[in-house]
């Protein structure tokens, strides 16, 4: 008899061990507990957030580093068919800087439904986003704690590498289909505070992107947060004051708009097309696109003014300067200003071992450009490494041989952005510039403060030469400056 009694004790202890949870396992469980249970978080079917809170306004601020420009958001809606994959947000955004479009609300419209990401315009108009916004769009589904820790319930979902970071349990999670994410829940609640997966920015490189959790409340059986923060590597790019939330409610047509899903798949990235027009001897507008540059001819070499958007424009437009001018060498890029639009480039200028000119504000910022990684999708310097050469202008700097003079200048003051350059050719009387001002456009807003640095520095121009749209005659940034700064009717 106590042979048996200790045989059905053994047996009993073996079975539990079986079954006893694993550490990474032992999280998850308790954080679904926290939350509501496994069954009932397996039972959603949709949820629905509305809100408010506010858009970073990442890479376009005043400098690098500045947080201070951002977008209301106000009328927000989210949502989610939790098991089919899919989702929509509807939103206005007011900016509260100067904005080329305008200081007034915009409506945004943008969903996910499965591999189709999709964008709809003012006027109703859907079209397909590019692949990569696919990506991160799927990934935040999962960027809320029902939904991670509903994935991580899966069987099929691998865990691993669980640890304790100061208050916080900590576990890597990766789904089913594939997509990777780190979950830290609390220590003493064990609901979950943050979400972080990684992505692709052409400027950044590898950026981790952060969703945090606050201010739980309970919601039709559950525990949902009311408060989210985003950030987008160290950047507050999102947050969220939830006002109302619903499990299982009515969503409305989730699915991607026909024109939007029958649209072939796109990288977003149009194929370069390098226009050449001369605008004086040895000075070439190299255009055909959204974002154009300046070729400059001196007596042994040549310099680029402009590095935009992405590898493949950059690339393209170096190759063409090379092109333009073959018997010389080219050395340098000079940089408009920091802006993720304008020095998406740079990298591409720096594997072609091209020294980077760039105001001072902003010369930290290009020096960690060039060493920052870039191994989700490796760009042309992840696969031709070079080092990183910058050189800084304060408020100004001459740049001079025995062919050529050109001035660079800090457009002092703008409230586009505080690292602005302008290129100024006196003997040729042209002005370059980026974004400050452009011809032809119907709203100009930092047309003023343009004006007043070339009437302060008393420069002589005939002819501005911008980095978006047309050149045109001096006479018509003294309209815009009038225009902008006449009392509104």
């Amino acid at each position: 008899m106590k042979r048996m009694t200790w045989l059905i004790w053994l047996l009993a202890g073996t079975l539990s061990a079986c079954t006893q949870a694993t550490p990474e396992q032992q999280i998850v469980n308790d954080a679904a507990e926290a939350l509501g249970g496994a069954e009932r978080i397996q039972a959603v079917k949709t949820l629905v957030i509305q809100g408010e809170g506010s858009n970073g306004n990442l890479g376009q601020d005043m400098t690098p580093e500045a947080t201070g420009q951002a977008f209301k958001v106000t009328d927000y809606r989210r949502a989610v068919d939790v098991a089919g994959g899919r989702a929509r947000v509807e939103q206005t955004r007011t900016p509260n800087f100067t904005f080329f479009q305008g200081p007034q609300p915009q409506k945004q419209v943008f969903g996910i439904d499965g591999d189709v990401a999709y964008n709809i315009a003012a006027n109703g108009t859907a079209t397909r986003a590019a692949n990569a916004v696919a990506t991160d769009r799927r990934a935040e589904l999962y960027h809320h704690p029902m939904t991670i820790v509903r994935a991580a319930l899966d069987p099929a979902a691998m865990l691993s590498n669980p640890r304790t970071q100061g208050t916080e349990n900590v576990l890597d999670i990766t789904t089913p289909n594939g997509l990777k994410f780190t979950l830290a829940t609390d220590t003493t609640t064990k609901l979950p505070t943050r979400v972080v997966s990684m992505s692709d920015n052409t400027n950044l490189g590898d950026v981790a992107i952060e969703t945090s959790f606050a201010d739980y409340q309970d919601v039709s059986g559950l525990k949902l947060p009311t408060t989210f923060t985003t950030k987008t590597d160290q950047t507050t790019t999102a947050s969220l004051r939830v006002t109302n939330q619903t499990v299982d409610g009515d969503t409305g047509d989730l699915a991607a708009p026909a024109p939007a899903a029958s649209a072939a798949p796109t990288t977003g990235i149009p194929p370069a097309n390098v226009t050449v027009e001369k605008i004086a001897d040895g000075v070439w507008f190299l255009g055909g696109q959204s974002h154009h540059s300046v070729l400059v001819e001196f007596a042994d070499h040549t310099k680029l003014i402009e590095s935009p958007q992405n590898d493949t424009r950059a690339l393209a437009v170096i190759a063409k300067a090379k092109e333009t001018v073959p018997n010389k060498p080219l050395t340098h890029v000079i940089v408009s200003h920091h802006h993720f639009d304008h020095s998406g480039g740079v990298r591409a200028a720096i594997s072609q071992g091209l020294t980077l000119i760039v105001q001072e504000k902003a010369g930290q910022y290009f020096r960690d450009t060039g060493s920052r990684p870039h191994t989700i999708v490796p760009d042309a310097l992840a696969m031709n490494p070079q080092p990183t050469k910058v050189e800084t202008v304060g408020e100004e700097l001459e740049i001079k041989d025995a062919a050529r003079t050109i001035n660079l200048y800090h457009i002092a003051g703008n409230p586009h952005s505080d690292t602005f350059l302008m290129v100024y050719f006196p003997r040729e009387r042209l002005l370059v510039e980026a974004d400050a001002y452009t011809p032809g456009g119907t709203y100009t807003p930092y047309a003023p403060n343009l004006l007043e640095n070339v009437t302060k520095r008393k420069l002589r121009v005939d002819r501005i030469i911008p980095l978006h749209g047309a050149p045109g005659p001096y006479d018509g940034l003294v309209k815009a400056a009038a225009a902008a700064q006449a009392p509104a009717n």
